[in-house]
């Protein structure tokens, strides 16, 4: 009797581990299932959305697009994201896949010719994903001179996504006025005693009106939260 106990076992987790791999269920959904404020994150990678029917079908409260990455490289999705998701009610901001292969004013300068400035938007985010021998300082410098353009032109001050890797290499113990929103896709996070603003603690969210994964995130706090960090 106990062999066929454990062999059911092994059996319900394998398929409860491949329902986790392919999105239709997700084990940080335990985690986040406090916050009541969710939103996604998308790209060209999410192909052609349908955000009439992301609107209608889901709860989410705002989504963050990919506008632009270094000091050239434009999302070719943006502008339909963009124009598309706010036309739906959704509230919209874009964020920049920052580089070391350009300074950060010209990637400001990338970010700015692309987005627009409308006083209804989310704060700017700046995606620092990379790799982990770049000289500490210099990344910061650059990133200093980015985040100040971004902040000059569009009266908001830039929120980082950070990994736990780029956190601890390049933003810890620095950038103190910049709320941060963290990646962890495997557990509830953890920044010491930093708090974070947003979570994305899915990567393989299916719903209706995107024909892929997609991310999915939490706001750490309330509607009076959120309405006080966001002004919506």
């Amino acid at each position: 009797m106990k062999k066929y106990i454990w062999l059911l076992t092994i059996v319900l987790l394998v398929i409860l581990a491949i329902l986790d791999y392919m999105g239709f269920i997700w084990h940080n959904d335990l985690f986040a299932m406090k916050y009541e404020i969710k939103g996604l994150d998308v790209s060209h990678h999410q192909g052609d959305i349908d955000w009439k029917v992301v609107q209608e079908k889901n709860n989410f409260k705002f989504v963050y697009i990919k506008a632009t990455e270094g000091r050239d490289f434009v999302d070719d999705q943006f502008a339909y994201n963009w124009q598309e998701a706010r036309k739906q009610g959704m509230l919209t901001g874009a964020y920049h896949f920052f580089s070391m292969r350009s300074s950060g004013e010209e990637q400001a300068k990338n970010f700015i010719n692309i987005v627009p400035e409308q006083a209804d938007s989310l704060p700017p985010v700046i995606d620092v994903e990379i790799h982990l021998n770049h000289d500490k300082d210099k990344v910061r410098q650059e990133l200093r001179k980015m985040a100040a353009k971004l902040e000059q032109h569009y009266k908001k001050r830039p929120i980082l996504y950070v990994t736990y890797d780029t956190y601890h290499t390049y933003v810890e113990g620095g950038f103190s006025e910049f709320q941060i929103w963290i990646r962890d896709i495997y557990k509830f996070p953890t920044l010491g005693n930093r708090k974070w603003l947003l979570w994305q603690y899915c990567n393989r969210g299916r719903i209706d009106g995107i024909d892929t994964y997609v991310d999915i995130n939490a706001f750490n706090g309330d509607m009076k939260e959120f309405e006080k960090v966001f002004g919506k």
